[in-house]
């Protein structure tokens, strides 16, 4: 989850709680006064039809009951044997009203919410020995709570979620910048730098990272200048080195020797360079088979079997000459380290195209893949190794970093290793 999602929720969370919380403790502290008025209310009525049921003629009883129904919504009626009541719902407003009433009226005096189906709020009264029902409205009894207090309190629940929203998303848009810019500066991209903007906190933490970054691309810079300058100086004597081999006309063992040995360093010189210059080069649309194929076909020139095959992925953004640096070492430390033949093939993953190099070697224990993918990293240490700088596998991760991509060593079933460069396409 998010951090934006996480705090947005929590804090939608926090508020429909406060606001059930308080609607809750609205209930509760008005459930008191809300009942004496209505229990008063209730004991003035019956007092009042009482009172006029007494001193009305008798003659006029009936057109008085009928004037009460219409203008007040109450009726009356004669308790009888037959009749079938329905109790009042066990609520704490309508118990408290029951008790009020029953303290004003006597305790006598009996509730119903149903009388022969009829729905209301029924109450028992006596005049002399002769009890009496009173039915009033059962909306008084319901809460003051319509729609207007339903649409106002979503329309203010609504605003305060939109309020959650903007402060999460102030919290979480410097740290997703934030991400973006470290995912670039993994990737090698050239840093841009974050806003100073915010909070104090972020300011801080922006102004860190951005120092950060730029003292990274110096030391970068100032690695590059040294790996560069060191190995074209180197180059130099190595060429004169050469020359004097081929016209020294010593014993041709040991001239063949030393040549391997000045073809060795000037491969660790170029490795060197490769690994100084960066992965700044733009990115145009390449058919990866071709250019694969390619590198492969120079190999074979070179009497080094390696076979290519195809996967069908034509069209792909890539850096040419990075690209061509990366597959080259991979398939250099192939054939150092594995018996031939060494297989290339490209392949497509979804929005993925891979370059899979393959060999039969010993392969590299699982524990070792991503320290051997630092700079000037071999596997094994002893200097009578196989020669190399320990850039290969940098390069390759380099490369695929600023292609989008990474580069994966995996187990070979039966035995090897598979060199997986992940672009994106």
């Amino acid at each position: 989850m998010t951090l934006l999602a996480r705090s947005f929720l929590l804090i939608a969370l926090l508020i429909v709680v406060s606001v059930l919380a308080t609607f809750q403790v609205y209930r509760v502290y008005e459930r008191e006064p809300r009942a004496r008025e209505l229990a008063q209310q209730t004991v003035s009525v019956v007092n009042l039809t009482r009172a006029a049921l007494v001193n009305a003629d008798p003659f006029l009883r009936r057109a008085l009951l009928v004037e009460l129904n219409e203008r007040e919504g109450l009726r009356v009626y004669p308790v009888t044997d037959a009749e079938k009541l329905a109790p009042l719902p066990a609520e704490p407003l309508i118990d408290l009203v029951k008790a009020r009433v029953r303290r004003e009226l006597g305790e006598r005096t009996r509730f119903a919410y149903a009388r022969d189906g009829e729905e209301g709020f029924w109450v028992s009264f006596y005049i002399d020995v002769d009890e009496f029902w009173v039915m009033l409205p059962g909306e008084r009894l319901e809460p003051e709570l319509g729609l207007a207090w339903l649409g106002w309190g979503l329309g203010l629940l609504a605003i305060a979620l939109a309020g959650a929203w903007l402060i999460a998303s102030r919290i979480a848009q410097p740290l997703a910048a934030l991400t973006r810019a470290a995912g670039r500066l993994g990737r090698g991209e050239p840093h841009q730098p974050l806003a100073e903007e915010g909070t104090r906190e972020l300011q801080s933490v922006a102004a860190a990272f951005n120092r950060m970054a730029s003292d990274l691309e110096r030391l970068e810079r100032e690695r590059a200048m040294v790996l560069a300058g060191i190995s074209h100086d180197l180059r130099t004597p190595l060429s004169r080195l050469r020359l004097a081999l081929e016209m020294s006309g010593g014993e041709r063992k040991a001239v063949e020797g030393m040549r391997a040995d000045v073809e060795e360093m000037d491969q660790v010189i170029g490795q060197f360079l490769d690994f100084a210059r960066g992965e700044d080069e733009a990115k145009v649309a390449r058919d990866l088979d071709a250019l694969v194929g390619e590198i492969a076909e120079g190999y074979r020139k070179r009497g080094k079997e390696v076979v290519f095959r195809g996967g069908g992925v034509h069209s792909t953004r890539v850096a040419p000459l990075a690209l061509r640096r990366a597959v080259t070492n991979l398939l250099d430390n192939a054939l150092r380290y594995a018996a031939t033949p060494v297989e290339v093939e490209t392949l497509r993953d979804g929005s993925m195209a891979l370059v899979e190099i393959r060999d039969r070697g010993p392969g590299i224990p699982a524990a070792e893949i991503e320290r051997l993918k630092r700079p000037f990293t071999r596997l094994d240490d002893a200097r009578s190794g196989p020669p190399g700088a320990g850039l290969g596998l940098a390069i390759a991760e380099r490369v695929a970093r600023a292609h989008g991509g990474s580069l994966e060593l995996a187990p070979r079933a039966a035995g090897g290793l598979i060199a997986r460069l992940r672009l994106c396409a």
